[in-house]
């Protein structure tokens, strides 16, 4: 390629409003192509790279007006010649997979970090960016009970082994005890619409089922049983008609005193005003009962509610349930028909649980995350989060703090 001039300039210093603006003036001045454009702002430190082509013939004038420029705004510049072979093969490589993988914990460390580039570089696996997208950290985040970091890194190429970079990184999650998140950047990724949620253990910090078993003095015996079922023991239908079974006699009024004291989980108010200013269509889909996921519903502002209904005959419980369970199979099948309804691909949607009775819907949704799962739902769903609260979701999406306004305060 004849009468080319391939140069990449790199800007550092103390960043102000203006440099950008002042050193592509001059480019364009003599009209000069930018054919890449990156910048990062780190404590006021300032790095700029442009890759611009150019005719020989003026390359040298767009130079000497860089160098006083960037002299009269006291910043540095550098200049690095490009080939012509070195770009092409450059531009040649875009055409692989991307790869978006997020990491988040209470407070991330250096060897965090470092654990996780040291898999992708072992899976040849190119790094084109980092960024934070919690906000800056305050020196004493230590101390915050509910402090929270999360970097994520844009990188390209196919990994060697993509099951076993899966493995590794939940390796290194449980070592270490932080988050990560392994997820294809395609079109999908970006454009979620559709996300449903378990509701006991998951939007709420207790099983219901547990509270109801308490008022009826049959807490123990409830409790082993909703714990079986949780780990996969035994079947979850057979597991919930034992449960209500032993709710026989309670008093209808007892529900209405659980809902209004329900613990919500860490950063539910947040994620939910965060998902509904967007644009997402939300839904509970629990194995749980009606009248708490309604109330969550008027709360919170889910969308849909699905869960059981239990019997009521002259205000009290008579130990039955009304209608079709809502298993694990039907919160895969529910999950399908809101798409459905809602003219969404189930690549589109996003499913969130802790239980094995969620791994269905986790599996069905394009993105299933099991949240702070019991070992086989985690060790099986391809994300989880185990660490924050459940606005860590948010994070996964891509959101950054910056966009999330300030909530009120939450439990």
């Amino acid at each position: 390629m004849e009468n080319v001039e391939l140069i990449l300039i790199n800007i550092t210093g103390s960043d102000r409003p203006g440099v950008t603006s002042a050193l592509t003036s001059i480019l364009a001045r003599h009209n000069a192509q930018i054919l890449d454009i990156g910048q990062a702002d780190i404590h006021h430190s300032l790095s700029l790279g442009i890759l611009f082509r150019t005719d020989p013939n003026t390359s040298g004038d767009i130079m000497k007006d860089l160098l006083f420029k960037c002299y009269e705004l006291q910043v540095k510049i550098r200049f690095t010649p490009i080939s012509v072979e070195d770009y092409e093969a450059w531009v040649a490589r875009q055409g692989k997979n991307r790869w978006i993988i997020t990491i988040l914990g209470r407070r991330l460390t250096a060897l965090h970090i470092a654990l996780v580039t040291e898999e992708i570089a072992r899976q040849e696996l190119n790094i084109d960016g980092i960024r934070r997208l919690t906000g800056r950290q305050p020196l004493n985040a230590d101390q915050e009970p509910r402090s929270k970091s999360c970097v994520e890194f844009s990188v390209r190429g196919n990994p060697l082994n993509v099951t076993e970079m899966r493995s590794r990184f939940l390796e290194l999650s449980q070592q270490e005890e932080f988050d990560i998140s392994l997820q294809e950047d395609n079109v999908f990724r970006r454009c979620r619409r559709l996300i449903c949620f378990d509701m006991d253990s998951t939007l709420i910090e207790t099983e219901v089922i547990d509270e109801l078993a308490d008022r009826a003095g049959v807490g123990q015996q409830v409790r082993a049983i909703t714990e079986s079922a949780m780990r996969g023991e035994i079947d979850f239908c057979e597991s919930f008609r034992q449960r209500v079974a032993l709710l026989k006699g309670l008093d209808e009024s007892v529900m209405q005193d659980i809902a209004e004291k329900l613990p919500l989980t860490e950063g539910v108010t947040r994620m939910m005003q965060v998902l509904k200013r967007t644009g997402y269509k939300t839904a509970i889909l629990s194995g749980g009962f009606t009248y708490f996921g309604n109330y969550l519903k008027q709360k919170l502002g889910f969308d849909y509610v699905y869960a059981n209904e239990l019997e009521i005959v002259d205000g009290k419980l008579t130990g039955r349930y009304v209608g079709d369970i809502v298993d694990g199979k039907r919160k895969a099948e529910l999950l399908r028909i809101i798409a459905q309804v809602e003219n969404i691909n189930i690549a589109q949607t996003i499913a969130v649980g802790d239980g094995a009775n969620d791994l269905p819907m986790l599996s069905t949704a394009g993105l299933g995350i099991a949240f702070h799962a019991k070992p086989k739902v985690k060790n099986t769903a391809r994300q989880s989060i185990s660490t924050i609260g459940l606005d860590g979701v948010l994070y996964f999406l891509g959101f950054k703090d910056s966009f999330i306004t300030d909530s009120p305060a939450e439990k």
